[in-house]
């Protein structure tokens, strides 16, 4: 029994400081990427995506950093951190749908594309993915006693199912329109590959590898608390992997091989969009990674 224990309690440990040291590096990760997306790069239709991207994983290892660091001093778990944690977490899968469409969609139908997109729509789409996903993820927790609060049954199932089916509606469109947009650049269109191209797909593969456990643990955190104990802790080292890593995808996509140049060039070769009017006044991409 001293054995077995011995053994779970190593594993805790290993696993909260390898989620912490990449927390860390990919607080660093995301952090530069804002800096030089927000401030020193020119902004386009996509690269807008992926700004609010950056600002939801960056919000998530945050709080996911800080929420441990504060659990292993307080030697408690608070449901309270869980929650405010899945916030950015939540916040970042919806907006990775959204890019993940939007690039689909703008490679299959570019003519309709240009000429029916709003010129702010993807302002519009990541601001309201910020707002609806306060009341997704804040209303359930509420009515199931997360938030220091009475928990009232009914009410928890209720709101529970609902935002459990929004999160699997947004992982289908993010899985579904990465899967349409390879096949159809793969097999049917003859045009160069869209820019982005990379990133959508890296970005839709990483999280169903290691995003998709943290979206199972909101699903079902009372019943995999109880029967795999180990779940939790691997769960959330998984999305902070998920979180940490789309920093080193941009910088894959943005290298040229042989040759060593500045951060900001990297970045600005996969992030930034050379822009030109088109129908409407819209500005689209141009060019390829």
């Amino acid at each position: 029994m001293f054995g077995v224990f011995g053994l779970w309690k190593t594993f805790a440990s290993v696993v909260f400081y390898l989620t912490l040291v990449i927390g860390l590096g990919g607080l660093a990760g995301n952090g530069l990427v804002l800096w030089n997306l927000g401030l020193h790069i020119r902004k386009g239709p996509f690269s807008v995506y992926l700004l609010h991207l950056a600002a939801a994983d960056f919000l998530f290892l945050c709080c996911q950093v800080g929420f441990s660091v504060a659990e292993a001093a307080l030697g408690s778990q608070d449901t309270l951190y869980f929650v405010i944690t899945f916030l950015g977490f939540a916040a970042g899968l919806w907006l990775l749908a959204a890019f993940s469409a939007e690039r689909c969609l703008s490679h299959i139908f570019p003519a309709c594309y240009q000429r029916c997109r709003p010129r702010h729509a993807s302002a519009a789409l990541c601001a309201l993915a910020w707002a609806l996903t306060l009341p997704a993820v804040l209303v359930p927790a509420h009515a199931c006693g997360l938030l220091r609060a009475r928990a009232h049954p009914l009410a928890c199932l209720r709101y529970h199912a609902a935002s459990v089916t929004w999160l699997l509606a947004l992982v289908c469109v993010a899985c579904t329109a990465g899967l349409v947009l390879f096949l159809w650049v793969a097999c049917c269109s003859q045009r160069q590959r869209p820019r982005f191209y990379g990133i959508a797909l890296g970005a839709v593969l990483l999280f169903l590898f290691c995003g998709l456990p943290f979206v199972l643990y909101w699903s079902l955190r009372p019943l995999l608390n109880f029967l795999l104990p180990m779940f939790p802790p691997l769960a959330a080292l998984l999305a902070c992997v998920n979180s940490s890593s789309k920093p080193l995808i941009y910088f894959v996509m943005g290298r040229q091989p042989g040759k060593r140049e500045p951060l900001l060039a990297v970045l600005q070769r996969a992030l930034g969009e050379a822009a030109a009017p088109a129908v409407g006044g819209l500005s689209l991409p141009l060019g390829s990674v």
